[in-house]
């Protein structure tokens, strides 16, 4: 923040555009300050202090020279205030000019120069007092416009009332108030006038407290006569030494408060029991010492018959009794809230024992029925427990006594009652001829015992009852059952465990097939043998399959082996490998089926087609087909490549060897034709297979073109003509395949942004043609061929044509209908 004493030298905007303007106007310092009332310092007398007239009127030298003598002038009067100055104030010139100024009627406050005021006139701190006359109230604004008594007017104000809307504020200007001495302000008290305190009537509350602090003070001066206190006497009721004890605050003492503490603070020296005695010093008035019983005598002047040790004693005596009462009035209130609390006490613990009451009531039902329950468990009872009795009695215990039931883990019962039960009911079950026994009553006990928010915890052994039901009784019946099992007789225990999966834990199921199943599987895969065992493996091992899974895959890697090991000495000649191979395609994984074929069968599969042999004559397909019998099962391209290195190397030399003499092409056609019906379409459609086809028509073209024979060129262009077809067909065939394919997924996929694509895309759907029409647009818009008919769309619309210059607006379901009519009759046709 800048001081406004500190004149401002930075550059303004009015400088800037001023500072090419030589006769700008500029403001002096007196005119900044006094605005209209400022007065030129300059001798011109004829220059008048306004802002209007910014030009400087040329001094005229040829006027005469008028003087005006000492004093006042004629005509001109002092105000009321002025006439009090000092004598030789007019020797000063700024006295000379506030004269003129009050002879103008101006007010003299707005003066170019404040007069320094003589000691006559008072020293700093000292406010004169005025009344101002309200008759007078804004009478200087008759040398004005009175633009202020306007503006008041407008907004209501009456003169003599107050200001505000409610007229809640002051009716007269703030006057101002002498101060008694030369003090700051405030030391002589409030300086509010009587005009302030009738408009704001406020009661002040430091006033009082000052004036109640003087008279405190005083009490402790001495009085100037000397003359002897009354004692005064004042009697307190035990409920005002309450009401006072209850302001001040006692702390419990410690055992600094028999410490001795000397105190050097006053002037003599002074012993104390505790620190607890500095805050009763008799040297310093208490806050309230209005209030004391007895007066206090100073050290200076002592008085006849003066007993300070029975006055020191009989005050202690009133402490301790006022002390006494505070502390009586406390216990009582004490012991007041300890009854009401005992009260609230007793009513909660009557409700406690009353609740308590009827749990134990229920408790004792509870244990009643667990105790009849138990009774007729005991061997040798006239009325014993059955199993559907027992059921009811724990649906019972969960209906009624629910809470008692989860809290007290009546669940736990069962363990004693219900599983001897148990015992006796499977004791005679055959699991694997009585797959289905058993199964309604533990679906019973089930939900009976099972906790459903319990997770079965291996490390920590935690099981609920229905766990342990079938872990500790169910479970030992089979493990008898399974190990007396034999593996290659599956269908009666894998019918056991798919009836008792829904009632058995997940966990439990686990066990069974790691721990008893599986060993048992691994055992008997490992005594195979598949030269010798007249049942096949898959017979009894892929039964296992939906219920085993994945858990049967360290078997395959030793079935694998010994499949190979039977392979060595087999001739593709023995369909017995694939019959047992077969099964395993869609078990073992893509790549050690290849792996495995690649490995054991192709190599034989080679030694066949090299040892075939081609003869026109008198052909044998024996080794032909023996190869093309493990077409589904062999990987095409092994099939293919053995095709290409053995079989077309010995096929195209024996046609090449007939065309040499002369042969009859019919015979030849009909050899080639032969044999590429042997070939699958799959065949057929690979590149390989098709570049050895047209070799061997491209030397059949060649031979014929060298001889004549009659139609023998003619049949040959012919079968050239028919393979080349046949290839173009299956190729648009395999293409129109791949097209449906790829249009089935972007149709799955693709979502129309436009009316456009969802014509587009109802004419794919549908089979319709749909292209635009070239060089052909009605009304710039593009026309489209939608199958036999033409169309355009507009604005969502789809115009149809059905004369050369009329077009009518369709539906996109009338469209396709017709489209599909007319599609139908032309195919009918």
């Amino acid at each position: 923040m800048s001081s406004p004493e500190v004149e401002k030298f930075e550059v303004t905007d009015y400088d800037l555009e001023n500072e090419f303007n030589p006769h700008r106007f500029r403001q002096s310092k007196n005119q900044a300050i006094y605005g209209i009332w400022a007065v030129d310092d300059s001798d011109d007398d004829g220059n008048k202090a306004h802002f209007r007239d910014t030009k400087k009127q040329k001094k005229s030298y040829t006027a005469p020279v008028s003087f005006i003598s000492g004093g006042f002038k004629k005509g001109s009067k002092l105000p009321p205030g002025e006439e009090g100055r000092e004598e030789g104030a007019n020797d000063n010139e700024s006295d000379q000019e506030e004269l003129d100024f009050a002879a103008a009627g101006f007010p003299l406050d707005f003066g170019r120069k404040k007069r320094k005021e003589k000691s006559s006139r008072g020293m700093a701190g000292y406010r004169g007092q005025g009344n101002p006359d309200e008759d007078k109230f804004g009478g200087w604004e008759k040398y004005t416009r009175g633009i202020g008594a306007k503006l008041l007017q407008k907004m209501g104000h009456v003169k003599g009332k107050g200001l505000g809307k409610n007229l809640q504020g002051i009716s007269a200007p703030v006057t101002a108030k002498k101060r008694d001495g030369r003090a700051a302000v405030g030391a002589y008290g409030s300086e509010r006038t009587e005009q302030s305190l009738k408009d704001f009537p406020v009661v002040d509350s430091e006033e009082e407290e000052e004036k109640e602090f003087r008279q405190q003070l005083q009490r402790w001066k001495r009085e100037p006569g000397g003359g002897k206190k009354k004692t005064k006497y004042v009697y307190r009721t035990a409920d005002e030494v309450i009401a006072k004890g209850e302001k001040k605050k006692y702390t419990a003492k410690s055992e600094l408060a028999n410490v001795k503490v000397i105190d050097m603070t006053s002037r003599e020296q002074r012993v104390l029991s505790g620190y607890h005695a500095i805050s009763h010093r008799h040297d310093k008035p208490e806050s309230d010492s209005e209030e004391d019983t007895a007066p206090t005598a100073t050290y200076e002047q002592k008085r006849a018959f003066d007993m300070p040790e029975l006055m020191h004693n009989l005050n202690l005596l009133v402490d301790m009794a006022k002390e006494e009462i505070i502390q009586n009035d406390r216990k009582l209130r004490y012991e007041r809230d300890m009854v009401i609390n005992m009260t609230h006490e007793k009513e909660r613990m009557a409700e406690i024992c009353e609740q308590e009451e009827k749990h134990i009531s229920r408790l004792q039902q509870v244990l009643d029925l667990v105790e009849r329950c138990e009774a007729r468990t005991v061997e040798g009872c006239e009325d014993p427990l059955t199993l559907d009795e027992c059921a009811d009695k724990f649906r019972c215990l969960q209906d009624e006594y629910y809470e008692e039931y989860k809290m007290y883990d009546l669940a736990g019962l069962a363990v004693g009652m219900v599983f001897p039960l148990m015992k006796k009911y499977f004791a005679n079950w055959k699991p694997l001829k009585q797959s289905t026994y058993g199964i309604q009553t533990m679906k019973q006990w089930k939900d009976i015992l099972e906790d459903p928010n319990r997770h079965f915890n291996q490390a920590a052994g935690e099981m609920d009852p229905y766990q342990r039901l079938i872990w500790e009784v169910w479970m030992p019946y089979l493990r008898t059952a399974i190990s007396n099992w034999s593996v290659r007789d599956c269908d009666p225990l894998i019918e056991l465990l798919e009836n008792w999966m829904p009632v058995l834990p997940p966990w439990v199921m686990e066990n069974i097939k790691v721990q008893l199943i599986m060993p048992k599987l691994t055992t008997e895969v490992d005594k195979w043998n598949p030269t010798q065992d007249t049942m096949p493996i898959h017979g009894w091992l892929h039964p296992w399959l939906p219920l085993m899974g994945a858990k049967l895959y360290p078997l395959y890697a030793p079935i694998r082996h010994k499949l190979a090991n039977a392979l060595k000495n087999w001739h593709p000649s023995d369909p017995s490998a694939k019959m047992i191979l077969q099964p395993w395609k869609n078990v073992f994984s893509q790549g050690h089926w290849e792996g495995f074929m690649v490995k054991n069968i192709v190599p034989k599969l080679t030694v066949c087609m090299q040892e075939f042999v081609i003869n026109p004559h008198q052909q044998h397909l024996d080794g032909w087909n023996w190869v093309m019998d493990w077409l589904d099962m062999v990987p095409i391209q092994a099939i293919i490549h053995l095709l290409e290195k053995f079989f077309f190397p010995k096929w195209l030399q024996v046609l090449f060897s007939w065309l040499n003499v002369n042969p009859n092409y019919d015979e030849i056609t009909k050899w080639y034709t032969g044999w590429k019906t042997m070939f699958s379409e799959d065949l057929l459609a690979n590149t390989v297979i098709k570049e050895q086809f047209n070799r061997a028509l491209d030397n059949m073209n060649r031979a014929v073109s060298g001889h004549y024979q009659p139609g023998a060129r003619e049949n040959v262009a012919y079968l050239t003509h028919t393979e080349r077809r046949r290839e173009f067909e299956a190729q648009v065939a395999q293409d129109k395949r791949d097209y449906e394919a790829v249009r089935e997924v972007s149709i799955s996929t693709a979502v129309p942004t436009n009316f456009k694509d969802l014509i587009e895309k109802k004419a794919e759907e549908n089979g319709i043609l749909f292209v635009p029409v070239p060089n052909r647009t009605y009304e710039a818009k593009q026309v489209y061929k939608f199958g036999n008919m033409q169309i355009y769309f507009d604005r969502g619309v789809i115009f149809v044509q059905q004369s050369t210059t009329q077009w009518v607006p369709i539906s996109l379901q009338n469209l396709l209908n017709r489209a599909s009519d007319i599609s139908s009759k032309i195919s009918g046709m």
